[in-house]
């Protein structure tokens, strides 16, 4: 005789609760559950600037991911000619042929590999070939830096000449080129800034060849605190005066020390970057302002940037200095 069919639930719920144990286990070791498959956004206010006859200037805006953008690339037409790194936002690409049209876009990428669409496409010429230019232009006169609030900046200056023409106007923090301009600006605006932070800017002119001019003047500026920020630690009014001691150069440094709400011990002088010595007083720090003298055996033309920053009554390093830049002379 054919038996009454049995229900056994407890096979569904087994069943069931492997199920919610894969999803789980799949979950806490970053398997298919938690895979990152979002493009970034494409990056916005991409600018092709002709450079020269054979080099294009693209620069963009960050893109947004809902993890971490990775990086970017950079396409000339279909053809990929650049990858770089998230916390670069522009480049040069060389290698073109005079008086002819590009075209440029930029896509970002995630930590997971996943590529953005394409930025809108930038159409941009490259200038003609120009006659026999062996000059450099002059340096940019009267550069004058305005802090906007605490994350941007102004910059203004009196245009440079050149015995062919300026093309264009690049613009360094300390050492590093971080906008251009074309060559009929004498303004650039900086977004991107850090709050309560002490910058220090200088501007180049460059001609259709290529050529770049001296450094500016250096214009400093403090962006405005964040709301509730502690006030800015930074030796302010560095000054870097160049003697010469027999076969050494000297470097007199001068500055005005930071309200720590204490007498400051010790000071880190860096040179192109790096960490040189550690400035300490051997008797009673000083008050007011400070002074301290380099001595250094390189040959004549050599050039050095310098920076410091004061040590805090707490043990920790302050904000540091704006910076100054100088050139052994013989």
């Amino acid at each position: 005789m054919e038996g009454t069919p049995v229900q056994r639930p407890h096979i569904s719920a087994a069943l069931t609760c492997s199920a919610v144990l894969l999803l789980a286990t799949l979950t806490a070791c970053g398997g298919t559950a938690d895979a990152d498959t979002q493009r970034p956004s494409a990056p916005e206010g991409v600018t092709a600037q002709a450079s020269s006859s054979t080099s294009v200037h693209v620069m963009w805006e960050p893109a947004t991911d809902d993890r971490q953008i990775a990086g970017y690339e950079v396409y000339r037409g279909k053809t990929k000619v650049k990858a770089v790194p998230a916390v670069k936002r522009m480049i040069d690409v060389d290698g073109l042929t005079a008086s002819t049209d590009y075209t440029f876009t930029v896509r970002s990428k995630d930590t997971a590999g996943n590529l953005s669409v394409p930025s809108a496409a930038i159409p941009v010429t490259t200038r003609a070939t120009p006659p026999k230019d062996e000059e450099p232009p002059t340096a940019p006169a009267k550069l004058t830096a305005r802090a906007d609030g605490s994350r941007a900046a102004t910059l203004t200056w009196q245009a440079a000449k050149d015995d062919v023409g300026v093309t264009s106007y690049d613009v360094y923090q300390e050492d590093s080129r971080i906008h251009s301009v074309p060559g009929d600006a004498t303004t650039a605006k900086l977004t991107g800034l850090r709050p309560g932070t002490v910058y220090s800017f200088t501007v180049r002119a460059r001609d259709a060849s290529d050529q770049s001019s001296p450094d500016s003047n250096t214009a400093d500026l403090t962006t405005a605190s964040a709301p509730g920020a502690p006030a800015s630690t930074a030796p302010t009014g560095l000054r870097a005066e160049i003697g010469k001691e027999g076969a050494e150069f000297t470097v007199d440094l001068s500055w005005d020390q930071p309200e720590t709400g204490g007498a400051v011990p010790a000071y880190e002088l860096y040179l192109n970057g790096r960490l040189t010595t550690t400035i300490v007083w051997g008797g009673t720090p000083p008050k007011g302002r400070a002074a301290y003298r380099l001595n250094l055996a390189d040959p004549p033309g050599t050039r050095y940037s310098m920076k410091l920053r004061a040590k805090l009554p707490d043990g920790k390093w302050g904000d540091f200095s704006a910076q100054r830049t100088v050139v052994l002379a013989g």
